[in-house]
Order: C-alpha cells, then structure tokens, then sequence
C-alpha cells in the first residue's frame, strides 16, 4: 500500500508544477513574438495589429514573471515545535 504524501510534499509538487506551466507559457509567448518579428516579413511602419498585440503581450509578460518569481520564492516555513503554526 502506498504511503501518503505529506502537506511539504504535496505543496512541493504543487509549486513544480505551477512553475513549469508558468515557465512554458512564458517561454511560448516570447517565441512566439520572436518568430513574429524575425521570420515575417514587415512593414516599413507598425501595423495597428502589431502595435495592439505588443501592448498586450507586455503585460502578459510582465504577469507571468511575477507570478513565477512569486511561487519559486514563497516560503516554506516549517512548524519546529508541533503548535501548528509556522514559527
């Protein structure tokens, strides 16, 4: 019978996985705005389409750091003497 998994293990699973999912996204946005600007030919002026897409992205972009930095530095306090409570 398989044993269960602690809450230490369980939220370190938790975050591996929410940060591998975060890291893709992230990584497949900026790709895929490199593969728009290197391998499609362009205008010699921004198209209004470009220049919405890129507003959007920044965004996007600057969500998805946060939120990875955010759950690769969350703590995980341990409780050291049993009251339940992180010390």
């Amino acid at each position: 019978m398989k044993a269960r998994y602690t809450t230490d293990e369980l939220n370190g699973r938790l975050r591996f996985i929410v940060g591998c999912c975060l890291a893709v996204t992230m990584v497949g946005t900026i790709f895929t705005a490199l593969y728009g600007l290197l391998f499609v030919s362009q205008p010699m002026e921004q198209s209004p389409n470009d220049a919405a897409l890129f507003d959007l992205i920044t965004p996007i972009a600057t969500f998805l750091v946060g939120t990875l930095s955010g759950v690769m530095l969350g703590s995980n306090r341990k409780d050291t003497n049993g009251d339940g409570k992180p010390d």
